[in-house]
């Protein structure tokens, strides 16, 4: 499966005054991470997922997920003794789009991302009020590279 995907800093004051209906706590960690590809479990509600991402090319890469047993999820965490980032997602739905809206928790409090997934890396799409500065091209910013700072 392919993702293309844009990434931005989130205004904080003006992020406070959003309405927030849909939201959900999301555990991950990284099995593996490279420039080439990407290993991660997440634990999002009472689910697990493994996804296996591609390199990034452009805006565009392969991601490949496949839910996992709960407990063997939490199991390889623990076993293979993996840093765990934590992060409250929120969906919010604007101009016939869903953005995704991630508060980071722990070393992270206080960075807010949002990122909005596209049909191609030229679509145009209104952006709200509380969406910043674009950080797509930023590895640093990227989740693979944001759990080392944990």
């Amino acid at each position: 499966m392919k993702e293309i995907e844009r990434k931005f800093l989130v205004d904080h004051s003006t992020w406070s005054k959003q309405i927030k209906a849909k939201s959900f706590d999301i555990s991950q960690a990284y099995v593996h991470i490279s420039k080439e590809q990407t290993i991660r479990l997440r634990l999002k509600d009472a689910k697990a997922y493994l996804t296996i991402k591609g390199p990034t090319i452009g805006l565009t890469r392969k991601e490949y997920e496949y839910e996992i047993p709960y407990q063997e999820a939490e199991e390889m965490i623990i076993d293979l003794k993996l840093k765990v980032l934590k992060k409250k997602r929120y969906l919010i739905d604007f101009s016939s789009k869903t953005w995704e809206v991630d508060v980071f928790d722990g070393n992270l409090k206080g960075l807010i991302i949002a990122e909005i997934e596209l049909e191609s890396e030229q679509e145009a799409f209104e952006k709200p009020a509380w969406i910043g500065k674009e950080v797509s091209y930023d590895p640093s910013y990227f989740n693979a590279n944001l759990i080392n700072r944990l």
